[in-house]
């Protein structure tokens, strides 16, 4: 059989899954890695590390594929959106890579929100916010002048890995390129406006090239630690959000799909590029005719892990599977609470927050606590509070245009039936799940099949992807929480001030915390 092997760098492992042409996975490996955090607020990778985890992956699941008789035909790559790493003349890392986690880049963010008035985000796709390169680029030029002006190139984790495994390998996709903030999707090249505020020109970025263009010519050592040709075909491939969408056979005209892990997801895939007037929504390409328009949350399951601890399940080091037990007793007595938390409602932004607010000054809050409340209602608001904020970021979808008529989930969120039960009735749609968990390995797997013409139409990827459909919510739950909505977005909005004068008087973000955002 050939396979096509999706290299799926994300910002705590790197997967790697060898993939069929029918959407069958066939074999996996994951090598895992540190999200480093030397100073409050900071969020990095080893960039050489994540270059040998790529490696690494590449080789065990190499070896499992020959084992079986089988075949690999190529390498197609997904990447983790956002990064930002220095890089020298050839294209090779000299210093650590900044993750989309990263908050330093907070000031100059909301700076260049403001002086903007939205036209970059209408521009580029991507929302003025400390995740994206765009500020972190300005963050370095203004507290690193000298390390910032003797970088002859910068790129993430795409430039990164590419260029670890090829020898000419300093390149990046469209989809990676719309990504970061700095690339007009409309006009296609790099945003002058964005550059000139950035402070760096064309010829420091990588040249962008379609998510389906393939390079040949392994560098030497990876060829020989892997067991492949030199001469395999490697596709450049696109981010891994998009990715997702691919890996869920969520391609198709209202069709969305929701990831919900340590932090959350939804998009919905259309023809061309747009964003709302709103500036809700981000709008990424997967291919130069499919392009996905969604939004992220920060905060999902991260919020039951931290509830976990803060609430005397478990202690602050247990972690493993002691801790993902802990969070199902935790699950399980939030299920017995009846859907509205008998009044009590919680703003989950223990890690700021993404859309629709991109606001990474809001904090957590519950509010209407009384006496009868107990730990399951403090848990299931947090959930139903999480879920709410997908809510919005569908109904954003609504107003752009995208009617969401199907919903595909994936993310260890979904493995809890409570999970499923209050996501379903806040979207108002039966949630279905996709067979395979390796959402963004899958697409990946897939757009390299595509590439090479083993898969024609992207479009096909709805018909190969098993999933199960899931029911359709309970009509009462789903007014219960469509009740609760608007009280959710008039306290996010009125608590703001709050929560600023608050954060003043509060220390920096400790690394805990940002380790979470991953």
């Amino acid at each position: 059989m050939d396979l096509v092997v999706g290299l799926d760098s994300g910002t705590t492992a790197t997967k790697a899954v060898a993939v069929a042409a029918d959407a069958t996975v066939i074999a996996t490996s994951s090598v895992g890695y540190p999200l480093l955090v030397p100073h409050p607020g900071y969020a990095e990778l080893d960039s050489v590390g994540l270059q040998k985890a790529a490696v690494e992956a590449v080789a065990e699941v190499a070896t499992q594929v020959r084992r079986r008789g089988d075949r690999v035909v190529a390498l197609c790559l997904s990447a983790a959106m956002h990064g930002l790493a220095p890089l020298d003349d050839a294209g090779a890392p000299t210093g650590p890579l900044i993750t989309w986690a990263d908050s330093r880049a907070a000031q100059e963010s909301r700076s260049l929100a403001e002086s903007s008035n939205g036209q970059l985000h209408k521009r580029t796709g991507t929302p003025v916010h400390p995740m994206s390169p765009l500020p972190k680029l300005l963050w370095w030029r203004r507290h690193h002048p000298d390390a910032f002006t003797g970088t002859p190139k910068w790129g993430g984790v795409k430039e990164v890995v590419l260029s670890g495994l090829c020898e000419d390998g300093y390149l990046i996709d469209l989809s990676c390129a719309s990504t970061t903030g700095l690339y007009d999707i409309t006009a296609r090249q790099w945003d002058p406006e964005a550059l000139q505020h950035a402070g760096v020109h064309p010829e420091q970025l990588a040249a962008v090239v379609p998510t389906t263009h393939v390079v040949t010519g392994l560098r030497s050592e990876v060829a020989e630690r892997t067991g492949l040709p030199r001469d395999l075909p490697v596709v450049v491939g696109a981010a891994d959000g998009p990715l997702a969408n691919l890996g869920l056979g969520a391609v198709t005209e209202g069709v969305a799909a929701v990831s919900l892990g340590t932090s959350g997801a939804m998009r919905a895939v259309r023809p061309a590029p747009a964003v709302d007037e709103a500036a809700r929504l981000f709008c990424y390409a997967l291919t130069d005719d499919h392009w996905v328009l969604g939004g992220a949350i920060n905060n999902a399951g991260s919020v039951v892990r931290w509830a976990s601890a803060a609430l005397g399940m478990v202690t602050e080091d247990v972690q493993g599977e002691e801790r993902d037990v802990a969070d199902g007793r935790l699950l399980q007595e939030a299920a017995q609470v009846p859907f509205g938390s008998e009044g009590l409602l919680c703003l989950p932004y223990l890690l700021g927050e993404r859309a629709p607010w991109w606001e990474p000054g809001l904090q957590g809050a519950w509010i209407g606590i009384r006496r009868h409340h107990r730990r399951g209602h403090l848990v299931r608001s947090a959930v139903e509070g999480v879920c709410m904020q997908l809510a919005l970021v569908g109904l954003a979808l609504d107003a752009a245009g995208v009617k969401v008529t199907e919903v595909r989930a994936t993310g260890g969120a979904m493995e809890s039936p409570m999970w499923r039960t209050v996501l379903s009735a806040a979207l108002d749609l039966p949630v279905g799940l996709a067979a395979s968990p390796e959402g963004a390995g899958t697409g990946a797997g897939l757009l390299g099949h595509h590439a090479l013409g083993l898969m024609p139409d992207l479009d096909h990827a709805a018909d190969l992807i098993e999933v199960d459909r899931g029911e359709p919510p309970d009509p009462e739950d789903v007014a219960t929480l469509r009740r609760l909505l608007p009280l959710l977005e008039r306290c996010t909005v009125e608590l703001k001030p709050v929560f600023a004068e608050l954060a003043a008087e509060e220390p920096s973000a400790s690394a805990d915390e940002v380790a979470g955002r991953s």
